[in-house]
């Protein structure tokens, strides 16, 4: 059997963004953080992080990432959307860059692709994407802004 590979899907322009710096990390992520687990990451719009908030989770607002498990699949974790204006309004927003801005986000939904869930896990998502973050050399997480 042949193995997935992690990929990214770019399906807006992404001014700003180094794509090559973004695969890169996506492949840190699947070495590192999920040991041999490829996933997929779409970098999209706001238009249709809104259209999958409100088809799979029934929230009608346009979101930052959104994270869809693979469920039992030993070699493919699942995907990840990403909408590329809210990544580039929080990079201005919290005084980084859009590449690190979609790095935190990328972490953050793997995270949830590996079954962390930060609503009902006790703190150990938030826990997990510290870690991460200050072993990757990330600013402050989603998780972080939201409880500050």
């Amino acid at each position: 059997m042949s193995r997935q590979q992690t990929t990214l899907l770019f399906e807006v322009p992404t001014s700003g963004l180094s794509r090559h710096s973004a695969r890169s990390f996506a492949k840190v992520l699947e070495s590192e953080l999920a040991p041999g687990r490829a996933f997929c990451c779409l970098i999209t719009s706001d238009k249709e992080l809104r259209r999958l908030n409100r088809e799979f989770r029934h929230q009608d607002y346009a979101t930052d990432v959104l994270s869809f498990p693979a469920g039992s699949s030993d070699l493919f974790l699942g995907e990840i959307a990403i909408s590329f204006a809210k990544a580039k309004q929080q990079a201005l927003e919290y005084g980084h860059s859009v590449d690190q801005e979609v790095e935190i986000l990328m972490l953050h939904g793997v995270l949830h692709l590996l079954g962390m869930d930060h609503e009902t896990d006790g703190g150990q998502m938030a826990q997990a994407e510290r870690k991460w973050r200050e072993k990757l050399g990330l600013p402050t997480g989603l998780i972080e802004r939201v409880s500050t």
